[in-house]
């Protein structure tokens, strides 16, 4: 069961970020952002890739928040969106909801892998992500969930925790992930669910330069390196690569991200 929220007398944050590309140089061409986003472009002179940090002046997600948030790079751009810092997501009597959209250009690039989200006790938030990609596009996306604020004692309280993430290439679903974590309906520490972890990570990869399944090893290689955690490889329809990982905490899966991405050939990683 899968509660669905309204959004009467939500408030409505927006993000748009638009990445252009000038001479193999990506540069931030158009940036709107409503409280309490804020973007900063920390790239540094000369850089080709545009790195920007998501930034927020506000705790976390709080009850009634709505988040809409759109990109879009231009043919060739490359890009690295990281976020500021773990995603709390606070106490709720109605619920949040985000809601992102990106459109990548023919050989566009962009890499993103997000601190870990936190669901407070009773908290209730659903997500949504749209990535619709052309040609030769090459794209990372994490997701990291954690069980709550496990050193207060909340493991598995939040009421409802929904992520939907789905790829598109000229108007055909290539990839869907869903998530719900609603441990109340069904407890999350059971057999086939998170059984004796309490974080999850999911990464998809696209990219049709490389020989994948030569990666997908590379992986597999690294993951077994790692202790605590179990972890697997899988190759979706499209050739894509996900990679799911449980673990016991939010640093060691992020940085398996990161250590990922520089695989991946993402040579510089907050």
């Amino acid at each position: 069961m899968i509660t669905e929220l309204t959004t009467t007398g939500s408030m409505v944050s927006e993000l748009q970020i638009t990445a252009g590309e000038r001479q193999g140089i990506t540069y931030l061409q158009h940036s709107y952002f409503t409280r309490p986003f804020k973007v900063a472009d920390i790239s540094g002179k000369d850089n080709p890739v545009l790195h920007l940090v998501m930034m927020t002046a506000s705790p976390g997600i709080l009850d009634g928040d709505n988040y809409k948030i759109s990109m879009e790079l231009a043919p060739g751009a490359n890009v690295h969106l990281y976020t500021q810092s773990y995603q709390r997501i606070f106490n709720m009597q109605q619920g949040a909801k985000q809601q992102v959209q990106v459109k990548m250009g023919a050989g566009s690039s962009l890499c993103y892998l997000p601190h870990p989200s936190v669901p407070h006790e009773q908290s209730v938030f659903e997500g949504y992500n749209s990535i619709e990609i052309e040609r030769d596009c090459r794209l990372m996306w994490g997701e990291i969930i954690t069980c709550g604020r496990k050193l207060s004692g909340e493991v598995f309280k939040c009421r409802l925790f929904q992520s939907i993430t789905e790829v598109y290439r000229d108007g055909k679903l290539l990839f869907k992930d869903v998530t719900v974590l609603q441990p109340e309906q069904i407890p999350a520490n059971v057999t086939g669910q998170w059984e004796e972890y309490t974080h999850q990570a999911a990464l998809l990869w696209h990219n049709e330069t490389k020989d994948m399944t030569v990666m997908a090893d590379l992986i597999n290689d690294m993951l077994s390196q790692e202790k605590g955690i179990a972890a697997g490889v899988s190759q979706t329809a499209s050739g894509a690569l996900l990679v799911r990982v449980l673990g016991q905490g939010g640093e060691q899966l992020y940085s398996l991200f990161k250590k990922i991405a520089v695989l991946a050939g993402n040579e510089r990683m907050l």
